[in-house]
């Protein structure tokens, strides 16, 4: 399946960078709705954001797949071996939960949880709408197997948001107090970095500004119905471009947590 040709080597290159990104936007977001195991609102919750956490991190691996029969390296290795500054991922998908560790003294904020993964369901949502088309066809049957899923991701979000901002006072003034925080570093999620144009060109995916509109009209529905104005500037990138492999202390500590068992022995056979 992933022997299609190719127009030059910008078509291909365009095309291995934007499987970099969709792999590690979801393996970093992944690793870190895993740490809320066990520290969730609820029990029905536990379990719910686990499900999430599971399927997203299959997601990610579906697209290694898809690097490795480019011949990027094998599926495991683009996962676990690959330097910080080697990462695509955007930078406020790396950044902790919050201050201390999962398994000791873990001081979590649910609301950055809950915009920080509302945000990124909506801008996947329209992500992969737009990838079913793709022209590369393997990328477009990985995304219409991964969209199947990600539909019930998004709307599990999507009522956590719209819930806390209409519940009581405290819980709103904290969802916009981390709604404004996770909007200063969200641009890295709605960038495709140096080769986006070129993305666009071999219609691997559609270009920035149309999904970045989607991606409005999509949350700026629920701001209404909560009754919130929606920021008038766009998403920023206040701690830098991670599609350039810029990135915080933050990607390097799970880095090393995610890849701890895979390192013992890189030759064993799970």
């Amino acid at each position: 399946m992933s022997k299609q040709s190719f127009q030059n080597i910008v078509h291909k290159q365009a095309l291995i960078e934007l499987l970099y990104q969709l792999a590690d936007d979801d393996f970093l977001l992944s690793f870190r709705g895993s740490e809320w195991l066990g520290l969730c609102p609820h029990i029905e919750e536990d379990v719910a954001y686990s499900s999430i956490t599971q399927n997203t991190m299959g997601h990610a691996a579906m697209y290694y797949k898809l690097l490795e029969e480019l011949g990027e390296g094998t599926a495991d290795a683009l996962a676990h071996e690959r330097e910080a500054e080697s990462r695509k991922n955007a930078i406020i998908l790396e950044k902790a939960n919050g201050k201390g560790f999962y398994t000791e003294e873990p001081v979590y904020d649910w609301a950055f949880a809950v915009v920080r993964n509302y945000f990124y369901e909506a801008a996947k949502k329209v992500r992969l709408d737009s990838l079913k088309q793709s022209s590369y066809v393997p990328l477009a049957n990985v995304a219409r197997s991964i969209s199947r899923e990600q539909y019930y991701h998004f709307r599990h979000w999507e009522v956590w948001f719209r819930q806390l901002l209409t519940s009581t006072p405290e819980a709103k003034e904290r969802m916009e107090s981390q709604i404004a925080r996770v909007w200063e570093d969200f641009g890295g999620v709605l960038t495709f970095g140096p080769l986006g144009t070129e993305m666009k060109e071999y219609e691997l995916i559609s270009g920035e500004k149309e999904l970045i509109d989607r991606w409005l009209k999509i949350i700026n529905d629920s701001f209404q119905q909560a009754g919130v104005e929606l920021p008038t500037t766009l998403p920023q990138m206040e701690s830098g471009n991670g599609r350039e492999g810029i990135h915080t202390e933050d990607l390097t500590t799970a880095l090393n947590t995610l890849g701890e068992v895979y390192n013992m022995d890189r030759a064993a056979t799970w």
